[in-house]
């Protein structure tokens, strides 16, 4: 994997006119032999959607514990509305924790697990009723108010948690793999509400996730780190389209890789030619070029880039990826295509794509 820490104009999308609320300076934390965050540095904009994205060991839940206060960075600046967050301690930060089991009272009520938190704070009664009233209509549990954690769906109780996150009206929501427990179909109607919940009370939301799909549905925008570095800062579209490097390429969505020289005009690669791509920053002498499979074309053999024999389709519900086994390449090659493929196995094909479909990328994985 690579270890390379991107902060090249090219990768690191900036906030632009957006206002930051979270500010990290070169944050580094250490447990002993094992760096887990390695000179991190990234902003957030207020009212901002971002996602922590990366596998598992990469840093992503150390970061969150540090912004959250429960690891304090061995170096380096957190800074939330230009205050200092590492001089306070966790409870007097202006943010809150939602954590992946949930952590619901069960022999409380829904209402009462949501108003907990205001009581703590021992606001006016009035005004919590109101605040819970208010916040339970949105996530759409007014009608389970009476109710207890143990006569909800898993979905239910996760509304129920970020309803008691947010009713405190903090400055920042951190959420810690808050879909893993729920199915796949429930986490996709949840990934949509998360969205919306966020747009809607207008709270700055940091999500940790491995799972790239989720986080690139929900997020604005969104940091790949490996080996406890920040490896690409940018949008959803804007990291599929254009990875930094050959890790942020491979780690998001399907693709295919090509091993070679950079040339004008794409990459030469050993057996195969000259295969058409732009670079991505200051790529030079070995490289990768990286073309997603939707961009990969079927055509007829001696009409195309090279050519192989076709050696399975699979059918994904409206689209098919057809895989090409290509003489001198290790990996099958594969092709997105819409609907039914009518390509048989073992049929001759040729494979070819646009020069701006793929990115010439360095790095290593």
């Amino acid at each position: 994997m690579s270890d390379t820490h991107v902060t090249t104009p090219d990768v690191e999308q900036t906030t632009g006119a957006m206002e930051p609320l979270v500010d990290i300076r070169h944050v580094s934390r250490r447990f002993g032999a094992v760096t887990a965050l390695d000179d991190v540095s990234l902003t957030i904009a207020e009212n901002e959607f971002f996602a922590l994205l990366g596998p598992s060991g990469c840093g992503k839940t150390t970061l969150l514990r540090a912004i959250a206060g429960f690891e304090r960075p061995d170096s380096g600046e957190m800074l939330l509305g230009g205050q200092d967050l590492v001089a306070l301690p966790p409870h007097r930060r202006p943010l809150n924790l939602m954590f992946q089991s949930y952590a619901l009272f069960p022999h409380m009520t829904v209402e009462a697990n949501v108003s907990y938190g205001l009581e703590q704070e021992k606001l006016p009664k009035q005004e919590i009723r109101q605040r819970v009233g208010e916040v339970l209509e949105t996530v759409g549990l007014s009608t389970t108010a009476k109710r207890r954690p143990h006569q909800l769906s898993g979905g239910q109780r996760q509304r129920v948690a970020l309803a008691r996150a947010v009713v405190k009206r903090p400055k920042l929501l951190l959420l810690d793999e808050p879909l893993s427990a729920l199915d796949r179909k429930v986490r996709s109607q949840m990934q949509l509400e998360l969205k919306r919940l966020q747009q809607e009370v207008g709270i700055t939301f940091v999500v940790v996730t491995h799972d790239q799909e989720e986080a690139m549905s929900m997020a604005d925008r969104l940091a790949v780190l490996a080996h406890g570095r920040v490896q690409q800062v940018a949008t959803p579209v804007e990291t599929y389209r254009r990875p930094a490097n050959l890790f942020v390429a491979d780690f998001i969505g399907d693709s295919n890789r090509f091993a070679g020289r950079v040339v004008d005009g794409g990459l030469h690669v050993p057996d195969v030619g000259l295969l058409p791509g732009h670079p991505v920053g200051d790529v030079t002498g070995d490289a990768h070029l990286v073309v997603r499979p939707e961009e990969t074309r079927l055509g007829a053999p001696g009409a195309g880039l090279m050519e192989g024999q076709v050696v399975e389709t699979q059918f994904f519900g409206g689209v098919s990826t057809v895989a090409v086994d290509v003489p001198g390449h290790a990996d099958p090659v594969l092709c997105a295509v819409s609907g039914v493929s009518t390509v048989e196995r073992g049929a001759t094909v040729s494979l070819h794509w646009t020069a701006d479909a793929a990115v010439v990328v360095g790095g290593s994985l």
